[in-house]
Protein backbone atom coordinates (compact mmCIF):
# COMPACT_ATOMS: atom_id res chain seq x y z
CA UNK A 1 0.00 0.00 0.00
CA UNK A 2 1.38 3.61 -0.67
CA UNK A 3 2.26 5.41 1.88
CA UNK A 4 2.21 8.67 1.62
CA UNK A 5 -0.37 11.51 0.54
CA UNK A 6 -1.54 15.12 1.26
CA UNK A 7 -4.80 13.76 3.38
CA UNK A 8 -5.46 10.35 5.30
CA UNK A 9 -9.50 10.29 5.02
CA UNK A 10 -10.93 8.06 7.92
CA UNK A 11 -13.77 6.51 6.97
CA UNK A 12 -15.81 5.83 4.17
CA UNK A 13 -19.33 7.04 5.10
CA UNK A 14 -21.19 10.57 3.95
CA UNK A 15 -18.78 12.70 5.73
CA UNK A 16 -16.04 10.57 4.35
CA UNK A 17 -16.95 11.01 0.73
CA UNK A 18 -17.60 14.68 1.19
CA UNK A 19 -14.37 15.53 2.00
CA UNK A 20 -12.83 13.09 -0.53
CA UNK A 21 -15.16 15.00 -2.96
CA UNK A 22 -14.01 18.60 -1.58
CA UNK A 23 -10.41 17.26 -1.57
CA UNK A 24 -10.34 16.05 -5.39
CA UNK A 25 -11.24 19.15 -6.55
CA UNK A 26 -8.27 21.13 -5.11
CA UNK A 27 -6.00 18.49 -6.63
CA UNK A 28 -4.31 17.00 -3.50
CA UNK A 29 -3.06 13.38 -3.02
CA UNK A 30 -5.90 11.44 -0.75
CA UNK A 31 -6.48 8.20 0.67
CA UNK A 32 -9.64 6.68 1.76
CA UNK A 33 -9.60 4.23 4.29
CA UNK A 34 -12.95 2.20 5.81
CA UNK A 35 -13.18 -0.43 7.76
CA UNK A 36 -15.38 -2.67 6.27
CA UNK A 37 -15.83 -4.03 2.96
CA UNK A 38 -18.46 -1.47 1.32
CA UNK A 39 -18.57 2.12 1.17
CA UNK A 40 -21.45 4.10 2.75
CA UNK A 41 -21.28 4.02 6.65
CA UNK A 42 -25.00 4.41 7.57
CA UNK A 43 -25.83 4.60 4.15
CA UNK A 44 -26.09 1.49 2.21
CA UNK A 45 -28.72 0.22 0.00
CA UNK A 46 -29.32 -4.08 -0.74
CA UNK A 47 -30.71 -5.58 -3.32
CA UNK A 48 -33.39 -7.58 -2.23
CA UNK A 49 -35.48 -9.49 -4.76
CA UNK A 50 -34.52 -6.64 -7.07
CA UNK A 51 -35.69 -4.24 -5.15
CA UNK A 52 -33.03 -1.54 -3.64
CA UNK A 53 -33.78 -1.50 0.04
CA UNK A 54 -32.12 1.58 2.47
CA UNK A 55 -31.29 -0.14 5.18
CA UNK A 56 -30.09 3.08 6.61
CA UNK A 57 -30.91 6.42 5.63
CA UNK A 58 -33.20 6.44 3.26
CA UNK A 59 -34.69 9.97 3.20
CA UNK A 60 -33.30 13.44 1.35
CA UNK A 61 -34.48 15.55 4.47
CA UNK A 62 -34.78 19.22 3.79
CA UNK A 63 -34.71 18.20 0.34
CA UNK A 64 -34.68 21.97 -1.77
CA UNK A 65 -31.42 22.19 0.36
CA UNK A 66 -30.20 18.80 0.39
CA UNK A 67 -26.54 18.84 -1.11
CA UNK A 68 -27.39 15.08 -2.08
CA UNK A 69 -29.84 16.28 -4.39
CA UNK A 70 -27.53 17.75 -6.81
CA UNK A 71 -24.57 15.70 -6.64
CA UNK A 72 -27.90 12.77 -7.88
CA UNK A 73 -29.24 15.05 -10.22
CA UNK A 74 -25.42 15.88 -11.46
CA UNK A 75 -25.17 12.02 -11.77
CA UNK A 76 -28.19 11.02 -13.44
CA UNK A 77 -29.82 9.54 -9.99
CA UNK A 78 -33.68 10.35 -10.09
CA UNK A 79 -35.18 12.12 -7.24
CA UNK A 80 -38.76 11.58 -6.30
CA UNK A 81 -39.91 14.73 -5.24
CA UNK A 82 -43.34 13.29 -4.31
CA UNK A 83 -45.25 13.08 -0.82
CA UNK A 84 -43.42 10.87 1.63
CA UNK A 85 -46.14 7.54 2.37
CA UNK A 86 -46.27 9.20 6.01
CA UNK A 87 -48.43 11.84 4.34
CA UNK A 88 -50.84 8.82 3.19
CA UNK A 89 -52.61 6.82 5.99
CA UNK A 90 -53.21 3.68 4.31
CA UNK A 91 -57.18 3.63 3.82
CA UNK A 92 -59.15 1.16 5.69
CA UNK A 93 -56.81 0.52 8.56
CA UNK A 94 -58.64 -0.34 12.08
CA UNK A 95 -57.77 2.76 13.93
CA UNK A 96 -59.83 5.41 15.70
CA UNK A 97 -59.33 9.06 14.05
CA UNK A 98 -59.91 11.05 16.99
CA UNK A 99 -57.04 8.69 18.48
CA UNK A 100 -54.86 9.63 15.65
CA UNK A 101 -55.87 13.01 15.81
CA UNK A 102 -55.12 13.38 20.07
CA UNK A 103 -52.13 11.99 19.73
CA UNK A 104 -50.35 13.81 17.36
CA UNK A 105 -51.70 17.06 19.24
CA UNK A 106 -49.91 15.57 22.14
CA UNK A 107 -46.70 15.28 19.75
CA UNK A 108 -47.12 18.61 18.72
CA UNK A 109 -47.53 20.11 22.36
CA UNK A 110 -44.73 18.26 23.53
CA UNK A 111 -42.29 19.59 20.73
CA UNK A 112 -43.79 23.42 21.45
CA UNK A 113 -43.12 22.42 25.15
CA UNK A 114 -39.56 21.75 24.60
CA UNK A 115 -38.10 25.14 23.80
CA UNK A 116 -39.48 26.47 27.89
CA UNK A 117 -37.39 23.17 28.97
CA UNK A 118 -34.14 24.18 26.99
CA UNK A 119 -33.65 27.21 28.93
CA UNK A 120 -34.07 24.88 32.06
CA UNK A 121 -32.89 21.33 32.82
CA UNK A 122 -32.76 20.49 29.16
CA UNK A 123 -33.89 17.55 29.65
CA UNK A 124 -36.69 16.29 27.29
CA UNK A 125 -38.66 14.59 29.12
CA UNK A 126 -39.57 17.13 31.51
CA UNK A 127 -41.42 18.34 28.78
CA UNK A 128 -43.74 15.03 28.79
CA UNK A 129 -47.49 16.21 30.40
CA UNK A 130 -47.13 14.64 33.82
CA UNK A 131 -49.73 10.99 33.26
CA UNK A 132 -50.37 12.61 29.93
CA UNK A 133 -52.35 9.90 28.05
CA UNK A 134 -50.24 9.67 24.68
CA UNK A 135 -47.04 9.90 26.53
CA UNK A 136 -46.20 6.48 25.13
CA UNK A 137 -46.65 7.89 21.83
CA UNK A 138 -44.76 11.02 22.01
CA UNK A 139 -41.85 8.62 23.43
CA UNK A 140 -41.84 6.57 20.28
CA UNK A 141 -41.95 9.12 18.17
CA UNK A 142 -39.13 10.87 19.81
CA UNK A 143 -37.37 7.56 19.34
CA UNK A 144 -37.88 7.64 15.61
CA UNK A 145 -36.74 11.14 15.77
CA UNK A 146 -33.76 10.39 18.22
CA UNK A 147 -33.36 6.70 19.19
CA UNK A 148 -33.07 7.27 22.43
CA UNK A 149 -35.93 7.86 25.04
CA UNK A 150 -36.62 11.66 25.96
CA UNK A 151 -34.72 11.35 29.06
CA UNK A 152 -31.46 10.97 27.33
CA UNK A 153 -32.42 14.16 24.98
CA UNK A 154 -31.05 17.44 24.85
CA UNK A 155 -34.18 19.84 24.13
CA UNK A 156 -31.65 22.58 23.14
CA UNK A 157 -30.53 19.74 20.79
CA UNK A 158 -33.89 18.24 19.47
CA UNK A 159 -34.96 21.85 18.59
CA UNK A 160 -32.01 23.14 16.89
CA UNK A 161 -32.73 20.34 14.29
CA UNK A 162 -36.54 21.12 14.29
CA UNK A 163 -35.85 25.15 13.80
CA UNK A 164 -33.39 23.89 10.77
CA UNK A 165 -35.41 21.34 8.84
CA UNK A 166 -37.41 22.50 5.96
CA UNK A 167 -40.04 19.90 6.23
CA UNK A 168 -38.94 18.65 2.31
CA UNK A 169 -38.41 14.63 2.18
CA UNK A 170 -37.62 12.87 -1.03
CA UNK A 171 -36.70 10.12 -2.14
CA UNK A 172 -34.21 8.51 -4.37
CA UNK A 173 -35.91 5.38 -5.96
CA UNK A 174 -32.30 3.64 -7.26
CA UNK A 175 -31.25 3.81 -2.89
CA UNK A 176 -29.72 6.60 -0.95
CA UNK A 177 -26.64 3.91 -0.21
CA UNK A 178 -26.40 3.51 -3.92
CA UNK A 179 -25.57 7.43 -4.33
CA UNK A 180 -23.42 7.21 -1.28
CA UNK A 181 -21.36 4.76 -2.77
CA UNK A 182 -21.29 5.58 -6.23
CA UNK A 183 -19.25 9.37 -5.35
CA UNK A 184 -16.24 8.87 -4.50
CA UNK A 185 -14.23 10.87 -7.42
CA UNK A 186 -12.18 8.13 -8.89
CA UNK A 187 -8.74 10.18 -8.35
CA UNK A 188 -9.21 9.43 -4.83
CA UNK A 189 -7.27 6.10 -3.49
CA UNK A 190 -9.93 3.71 -1.85
CA UNK A 191 -8.84 1.08 0.63
CA UNK A 192 -11.63 -1.36 2.32
CA UNK A 193 -11.75 -3.74 4.92
CA UNK A 194 -8.44 -1.64 6.11
CA UNK A 195 -9.51 -0.72 9.90
CA UNK A 196 -7.22 2.00 11.67
CA UNK A 197 -5.80 1.12 14.73
CA UNK A 198 -3.42 3.89 15.92
CA UNK A 199 -3.42 8.08 14.84
CA UNK A 200 0.19 9.71 15.50
CA UNK A 201 1.33 12.94 14.82
CA UNK A 202 4.63 12.90 13.00
CA UNK A 203 7.53 15.75 12.84
CA UNK A 204 5.48 17.34 9.44
CA UNK A 205 2.32 15.07 10.04
CA UNK A 206 0.11 12.00 10.76
CA UNK A 207 0.67 8.47 10.96
CA UNK A 208 -1.98 6.07 10.55
CA UNK A 209 -1.88 2.20 11.26
CA UNK A 210 -3.54 -0.40 9.66
CA UNK A 211 -3.02 -4.22 9.49
CA UNK A 212 -1.52 -3.60 6.06
CA UNK A 213 0.74 -1.10 7.20
CA UNK A 214 1.36 2.39 8.34
CA UNK A 215 0.25 5.43 5.88
CA UNK A 216 1.53 8.70 6.38
CA UNK A 217 0.30 11.89 5.38
CA UNK A 218 0.19 16.30 6.08
CA UNK A 219 -3.16 16.03 7.86
CA UNK A 220 -5.90 13.32 8.54
CA UNK A 221 -9.85 13.44 8.70
CA UNK A 222 -11.44 11.34 11.15
CA UNK A 223 -15.23 10.99 10.24
CA UNK A 224 -15.65 7.76 12.17
CA UNK A 225 -18.90 7.54 14.54
CA UNK A 226 -19.03 8.95 17.96
CA UNK A 227 -19.69 5.17 19.42
CA UNK A 228 -16.43 4.40 17.34
CA UNK A 229 -14.68 7.72 18.49
CA UNK A 230 -15.47 7.27 22.23
CA UNK A 231 -14.32 3.59 22.09
CA UNK A 232 -10.94 2.21 22.48
CA UNK A 233 -10.77 0.48 18.67
CA UNK A 234 -8.70 3.42 17.77
CA UNK A 235 -5.68 5.13 19.48
CA UNK A 236 -5.79 8.78 19.01
CA UNK A 237 -2.62 11.13 19.91
CA UNK A 238 -1.95 12.22 23.75
CA UNK A 239 -3.93 15.49 24.59
CA UNK A 240 -7.13 14.37 22.38
CA UNK A 241 -9.17 13.20 25.54
CA UNK A 242 -11.65 16.29 25.26
CA UNK A 243 -12.68 15.21 22.05
CA UNK A 244 -13.44 11.63 23.08
CA UNK A 245 -15.45 12.83 26.04
CA UNK A 246 -17.21 15.13 23.26
CA UNK A 247 -18.01 12.08 21.53
CA UNK A 248 -19.21 10.13 24.70
CA UNK A 249 -21.61 12.98 24.90
CA UNK A 250 -22.83 12.49 22.06
CA UNK A 251 -24.15 8.63 21.71
CA UNK A 252 -25.36 6.64 18.34
CA UNK A 253 -29.28 5.70 19.53
CA UNK A 254 -31.16 3.06 18.36
CA UNK A 255 -33.06 2.69 15.23
CA UNK A 256 -33.09 -0.64 13.23
CA UNK A 257 -35.30 -1.43 9.81
CA UNK A 258 -37.08 -4.90 8.98
CA UNK A 259 -38.82 -5.64 5.49
CA UNK A 260 -41.56 -7.79 5.40
CA UNK A 261 -42.31 -9.05 1.55
CA UNK A 262 -45.63 -9.65 0.79
CA UNK A 263 -45.76 -13.48 -0.73
CA UNK A 264 -49.13 -13.27 -2.46
CA UNK A 265 -52.04 -10.96 -3.68
CA UNK A 266 -53.32 -8.74 -0.52
CA UNK A 267 -55.25 -5.30 -0.63
CA UNK A 268 -52.38 -3.00 0.57
CA UNK A 269 -52.35 -0.21 -0.77
CA UNK A 270 -48.78 1.23 -2.07
CA UNK A 271 -46.62 3.88 -0.82
CA UNK A 272 -48.38 4.74 1.90
CA UNK A 273 -48.41 4.71 6.00
CA UNK A 274 -49.38 3.08 8.97
CA UNK A 275 -48.44 3.25 13.02
CA UNK A 276 -48.52 0.26 14.63
CA UNK A 277 -49.96 1.01 18.27
CA UNK A 278 -50.56 4.66 19.71
CA UNK A 279 -50.01 3.80 23.14
CA UNK A 280 -47.35 1.69 22.94
CA UNK A 281 -43.95 3.14 23.09
CA UNK A 282 -42.35 0.04 20.88
CA UNK A 283 -44.34 0.76 18.14
CA UNK A 284 -43.18 0.32 14.26
CA UNK A 285 -44.09 2.95 11.26
CA UNK A 286 -44.97 0.81 8.30
CA UNK A 287 -43.92 2.22 5.00
CA UNK A 288 -45.97 0.13 3.44
CA UNK A 289 -45.37 -1.01 -0.39
CA UNK A 290 -42.55 1.53 -1.18
CA UNK A 291 -42.11 2.63 -4.86
CA UNK A 292 -45.48 0.19 -5.57
CA UNK A 293 -42.58 -2.83 -4.28
CA UNK A 294 -44.22 -6.54 -2.70
CA UNK A 295 -42.76 -5.14 0.75
CA UNK A 296 -43.90 -3.20 3.91
CA UNK A 297 -40.86 -1.57 5.78
CA UNK A 298 -41.16 -1.13 9.43
CA UNK A 299 -39.01 1.30 11.47
CA UNK A 300 -38.23 1.31 15.13
CA UNK A 301 -36.64 3.53 17.52
CA UNK A 302 -35.63 3.59 21.11
CA UNK A 303 -37.18 1.02 23.08
CA UNK A 304 -38.66 -0.65 20.13
CA UNK A 305 -35.40 -1.07 18.56
CA UNK A 306 -33.78 -2.24 21.42
CA UNK A 307 -35.85 -5.57 20.62
CA UNK A 308 -33.95 -6.07 17.84
CA UNK A 309 -30.86 -5.22 19.28
CA UNK A 310 -31.47 -7.54 22.43
CA UNK A 311 -33.94 -10.20 20.85
CA UNK A 312 -32.54 -10.72 17.69
CA UNK A 313 -34.09 -10.12 13.97
CA UNK A 314 -36.66 -12.92 14.60
CA UNK A 315 -37.81 -11.04 17.55
CA UNK A 316 -38.98 -8.31 14.73
CA UNK A 317 -39.99 -10.15 12.47
CA UNK A 318 -42.85 -11.72 14.92
CA UNK A 319 -43.27 -7.68 16.60
CA UNK A 320 -44.20 -6.39 13.09
CA UNK A 321 -46.32 -9.21 12.12
CA UNK A 322 -48.32 -9.00 15.37
CA UNK A 323 -48.53 -5.03 14.79
CA UNK A 324 -49.90 -5.51 10.72
CA UNK A 325 -52.32 -8.26 12.17
CA UNK A 326 -54.07 -6.05 14.70
CA UNK A 327 -54.28 -3.18 12.10
CA UNK A 328 -55.11 -5.14 8.78
CA UNK A 329 -56.62 -8.47 10.35
CA UNK A 330 -55.12 -11.42 12.08
CA UNK A 331 -55.16 -13.56 8.50
CA UNK A 332 -52.44 -11.35 6.93
CA UNK A 333 -49.70 -12.90 8.89
CA UNK A 334 -50.18 -15.48 5.81
CA UNK A 335 -49.53 -13.01 3.38
CA UNK A 336 -46.18 -11.81 4.97
CA UNK A 337 -42.43 -13.69 4.88
CA UNK A 338 -39.69 -12.06 6.53
CA UNK A 339 -37.25 -10.77 4.54
CA UNK A 340 -34.26 -8.59 6.32
CA UNK A 341 -33.58 -6.89 9.25
CA UNK A 342 -30.90 -4.42 10.18
CA UNK A 343 -28.52 -4.44 13.27
CA UNK A 344 -26.44 -1.54 13.23
CA UNK A 345 -26.25 -1.32 17.07
CA UNK A 346 -24.73 -4.55 16.80
CA UNK A 347 -22.13 -3.42 14.09
CA UNK A 348 -18.44 -2.72 15.64
CA UNK A 349 -17.43 -0.08 13.13
CA UNK A 350 -20.81 1.77 13.63
CA UNK A 351 -22.32 0.91 17.15
CA UNK A 352 -25.76 2.13 16.39
CA UNK A 353 -28.00 4.77 14.18
CA UNK A 354 -27.18 8.26 15.21
CA UNK A 355 -26.05 10.57 17.71
CA UNK A 356 -28.76 12.08 20.26
CA UNK A 357 -27.05 15.13 22.48
CA UNK A 358 -27.19 14.52 26.57
CA UNK A 359 -29.46 16.98 28.10
CA UNK A 360 -26.77 19.79 28.49
CA UNK A 361 -24.55 18.72 25.98
CA UNK A 362 -25.51 20.11 22.94
CA UNK A 363 -22.04 22.36 22.92
CA UNK A 364 -20.59 18.96 22.88
CA UNK A 365 -21.03 19.25 18.44
CA UNK A 366 -18.76 22.16 18.04
CA UNK A 367 -16.16 20.77 20.37
CA UNK A 368 -16.35 17.63 18.68
CA UNK A 369 -15.86 19.47 15.30
CA UNK A 370 -12.86 21.84 16.41
CA UNK A 371 -9.16 20.71 15.03
CA UNK A 372 -6.48 19.13 16.88
CA UNK A 373 -2.74 20.77 16.28
CA UNK A 374 -4.16 21.61 12.42
CA UNK A 375 -3.07 18.11 11.15
CA UNK A 376 -6.12 16.20 12.99
CA UNK A 377 -9.49 17.25 11.50
CA UNK A 378 -13.03 15.95 12.51
CA UNK A 379 -16.05 15.03 10.93
CA UNK A 380 -19.06 13.25 11.26
CA UNK A 381 -22.76 13.58 11.63
CA UNK A 382 -22.33 14.71 14.78
CA UNK A 383 -19.94 17.40 14.36
CA UNK A 384 -23.07 19.35 12.62
CA UNK A 385 -24.51 22.01 14.66
CA UNK A 386 -28.21 21.33 13.36
CA UNK A 387 -27.96 18.65 10.25
CA UNK A 388 -26.96 16.30 12.68
CA UNK A 389 -28.92 12.67 12.35
CA UNK A 390 -28.91 13.16 8.20
CA UNK A 391 -26.41 11.87 5.26
CA UNK A 392 -26.47 15.98 4.18
CA UNK A 393 -25.28 16.92 7.39
CA UNK A 394 -22.44 14.17 7.26
CA UNK A 395 -21.60 15.39 3.87
CA UNK A 396 -21.35 19.26 4.62
CA UNK A 397 -19.48 18.12 7.97
CA UNK A 398 -17.04 16.55 5.76
CA UNK A 399 -16.51 19.53 2.90
CA UNK A 400 -15.95 21.59 6.26
CA UNK A 401 -13.07 19.53 7.42
CA UNK A 402 -11.74 19.34 3.82
CA UNK A 403 -11.92 22.88 3.72
CA UNK A 404 -10.05 23.24 7.14
CA UNK A 405 -7.52 20.96 6.14
CA UNK A 406 -6.57 22.46 3.02
CA UNK A 407 -6.68 25.67 4.85
CA UNK A 408 -3.96 24.25 7.40
CA UNK A 409 -1.55 22.66 4.65
CA UNK A 410 -1.45 25.48 2.19
CA UNK A 411 -0.46 27.53 5.47
CA UNK A 412 2.46 25.00 6.13
CA UNK A 413 3.29 24.40 2.43
CA UNK A 414 4.73 26.36 -0.69
CA UNK A 415 2.41 26.48 -3.82
CA UNK A 416 2.64 23.12 -5.54
CA UNK A 417 3.64 21.13 -3.04
CA UNK A 418 0.96 18.80 -2.96
CA UNK A 419 1.38 15.18 -3.78
CA UNK A 420 -2.18 15.37 -5.90
CA UNK A 421 -2.22 11.64 -7.03
CA UNK A 422 -0.66 8.22 -5.52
Amino acid sequence: MASDFDVIIVGGGAAGIGAARNLARSGVGVILLEASLRLGGRAFTQDLGGYPLDLGCEWLHSGDRNAWVDIAEASGFPVDRTDPPWAKAHPGIAWDEDDEEAARKAFGDWEERLRAVAQGSDRASDALEPGGEWNAYVRAIAGFMSGVAPERISATDYVAYDDASTGQNWNLPLGYGTLVAASLPPSVVLRLATPVGRIELTADGVAVSTRAGTVRAKATILTVSTAVLAGDAIRLPPGTEPWRDAAAALPLGRNEKVFLEIGRDAAFEPDSHAYGNLRDARSAAYSIRPNGWPVIEAFLGGEGARILEEEGPAAGFARATAELGALFGSDVASTLRPFAATSWSRMASIGGAYSCALPGQSNARARLARPFEDRLFFAGEATHPFDFTTAHGAHDSGRRAANEALGALRARLPTGRFVRSA
